[in-house]
């Protein structure tokens, strides 16, 4: 696997240092996935058009952007309320991190609920009441970084094992509780990649409006010679080409990608949900542990021979 791993990234590494030499070295190698796709999309593209010997310089219409890009915008402004504007300038950043959940990141969350499992087994609920409440200045938390990073990850921990150690709700309840905040957070995730599709699905059809704005002038031309008509319907049509390419080239891939986000997320989230009710109904913290890990996606889920020295490493207070 690790094997695998590196020459995927050498790779990636070896194709975007092609195009920019010192991209390699400081860009993320998450990042460089949106990049490589980027220049496959852009290059495959204008490389193509260029081996039939077409000329670039007529697909460069910044009118045909003005319009394209002007309608699509007005268009999202005006079917959209201003807290869903907000969150699409909030959410577009994590196209370019990457999905930060791996095999190390749910080796890390399964070991921190089995510290805290195991020091509410060992000095009851009421052991880890300060934890849940100051998770931030908690002695438990702070060695799991990268879950103590992922604010929305310790508000949904901390709440649940909030609610046992209070004993405000049953086993039964809490599992309600958690389901209804996953569908919350998953509705919520789910609210940039559709208005990102929507938009991609309107492009094509401004394309076609640049297009039809280009007929119009071309139709002012009728008495000019061939190659001042051939030159205006070239540029007519490039309005057509950029509302596809834009459309399934770019915005579409962009929506994807912030789809699968939000799924790899909910993976997450289920992970915490699994092994907190699994405990909540009295597992014990190694097989709610393995409640948990059975959730995480095969080619993610850390195998019990890699998990199982790092669970005995830990030792409750």
């Amino acid at each position: 696997m690790t094997t695998v791993r590196l020459e995927t990234q050498f790779l990636i590494l070896f194709c975007g240092g092609l195009f920019f030499p010192d991209l390699a070295s400081r860009v993320d190698i998450k990042l460089m996935f949106i990049i490589i796709g980027l220049i496959i999309v852009f290059g495959c593209v204008i490389g193509g058009f260029l081996m039939i010997n077409g000329p670039l310089g007529v697909l460069v219409q910044p009118s045909e952007f003005v319009v394209i890009g002007g309608a699509v915008i007005g268009a999202t402004v005006m079917a959209n309320p201003i807290k869903y504007l907000k969150q699409i300038m909030a959410k577009l950043p994590a196209a370019l991190k990457g999905s930060p959940y791996n095999k190390t990141t749910y080796a890390e969350i399964l070991r921190m609920q089995y510290d805290i499992f195991v020091n509410s087994k060992k000095g009851g609920l009421l052991s880890i009441e300060e934890d849940v409440n100051d998770p931030f200045g908690s002695s438990i938390f702070s060695k799991y970084p990268g879950f103590v990073a992922n604010h929305h990850a310790v508000a949904y921990f901390c709440d649940a094992m909030r609610m046992l150690v209070n004993g405000a709700c049953t086993p039964e309840e809490l599992e309600i509780m958690l389901e209804m905040e996953m569908e919350t957070h998953h509705d919520e995730g789910a609210i940039v990649p559709a208005l990102l599709n929507r938009a991609s699905d309107a492009l094509p059809g401004l394309g076609i409006v640049a297009a039809v704005l280009g007929i119009v002038v071309t139709m002012q031309h009728l008495d000019g010679p061939p190659e001042e008509l051939g030159k205006h319907v070239g540029a007519a049509l490039v309005g057509t080409f950029l509302g596809l390419l834009l459309s399934y080239g770019f915005l579409a891939p962009i929506a994807a990608n912030l789809d699968n986000l939000a799924q790899d997320e909910g993976k997450y989230f289920n992970c915490i949900r699994t092994g907190v009710i699994a405990f909540a109904n009295g597992a014990a913290p190694a097989t709610a542990v393995e409640f948990a890990r059975k959730t995480i996606l095969s080619f993610e889920r850390p195998s019990t021979t890699e998990l199982e020295p790092l669970l005995k490493e830990i030792r409750p207070r």
